[in-house]
């Protein structure tokens, strides 16, 4: 037999891989009927716990990782501040690391936290396909996961409804009278990028418009990849007159695109954003924007993790936030 693991005693035991880790070290929260079966479970396989991690686990235990998908983003501003908020009550520290959409990165980070034996991990996957948290299934480490979620592992999982506040977003371009409303996609392979796309193509064909490939474009999420976006969207022969794009960064670049054009909003075009805007862009105050619960979205994921930490059981959790709507100058037709 190969080297035994802490999943194949799970799977013996029939129980996660996050009990069988808290019987080893010796988690009072765990039941007597549970604990019998691990042990069991471990005696029958002759697993052997690697002392260096058992150590290192004993040094790690009051710190969570938190590794989010772009530091330079805003949006994660609020969210951090209450992972730190409602772990600094717990007794525990934070680490924050930053994936910058990169697997490569991602997957390195998450190495980390499994050779340190972090308590546990908060993180917002760069792929909902290609992210990959076997590293700390394996060593019984929960994982709890934000603003996007994974196809590859039934994780607990708090996110924003982005379909139903892309639809609501398209609608109220609608309503102003636009007929050709360009998308500044995100990226392609996260739940946030797929959901808003949906929702804004949803709106259009309830309204009874057709959806149109060149008025789809993507943008990364990226300050960027917004400005080149909207100028491919500005340079069609027939160019649109709203315009929603799928994150605050690419707003940003979307923006800069329409002012060097001297594209006017709302009169030339409406304009609708998703997420609140850094203060340091000057439109902020007059900008439409879809407003994520961004604390929220990081309490309740700490909240999650901090009880599955402790040990407690319970069915997977995907806790789904309303975002809201502020309507402002950007996308309010003969109101500039």
């Amino acid at each position: 037999m190969g080297h035994v693991t802490i999943r194949d005693v799970a799977r013996a035991a029939k129980v996660s891989p996050a009990t069988v880790s808290r019987v080893l070290n010796t988690s009072e929260t765990v039941a007597p009927e549970l604990k019998d079966r691990v042990l069991a479970a471990v005696k029958a396989l002759d697993y052997r716990p690697n002392s260096q991690a058992r150590s290192l686990r004993t040094r790690a235990t009051t710190v969570l990782g938190l590794i989010i998908s772009d530091i330079t983003n805003p949006f994660f501003t609020g969210m951090v501040r209450a992972v730190e908020d409602r772990a600094n009550e717990a007794g525990y520290s934070v680490v924050l690391a930053n994936a910058d959409e990169d697997l490569r990165k991602e997957q390195r980070y998450l190495e980390v936290a499994a050779a340190e034996r972090m308590a546990g991990v908060l993180l917002s996957p760069a792929s909902v396909t290609d992210t990959r948290i076997d590293v700390l299934v394996e060593r019984g480490i929960p994982v709890v996961t934000i603003d996007r979620r994974l196809r590859t592992a039934a994780v607990d999982r708090v996110v924003v409804d982005n379909r139903r506040a892309a639809m609501e977003a398209t609608r109220h371009l609608i309503e102003q009278g636009c007929r050709r409303i360009g998308f500044v996609a995100g990226r392609p392979g996260t739940t946030t990028g797929e959901g808003r796309l949906a929702g804004y193509k949803t709106a259009l064909k309830e309204a009874g418009l057709p959806v149109e490939r060149e008025l789809i474009v993507g943008g990364d999420f990226r300050i960027e990849g917004g400005r080149e976006a909207t100028e491919r969207l500005l340079a069609l022969k027939d160019a649109p007159d709203g315009l929603f794009v799928a994150n605050n960064l690419m707003t940003i670049g979307a923006v800069n695109a329409l002012d060097q054009a001297g594209v006017r909003c709302p009169d030339d075009l409406a304009l609708v954003g998703f997420d609140d805007m850094t203060p340091a862009l000057d439109m902020r105050s007059r900008l439409t924007v879809v407003s994520q619960p961004t604390y929220e979205i990081g309490r309740q994921a700490t909240e999650l993790l901090l009880r599955r930490i402790v040990g407690e059981t319970f069915p997977v959790r995907h806790i789904v936030l309303s975002a809201d709507l502020k309507i402002r100058e950007s996308s309010l037709r003969g109101r500039a």
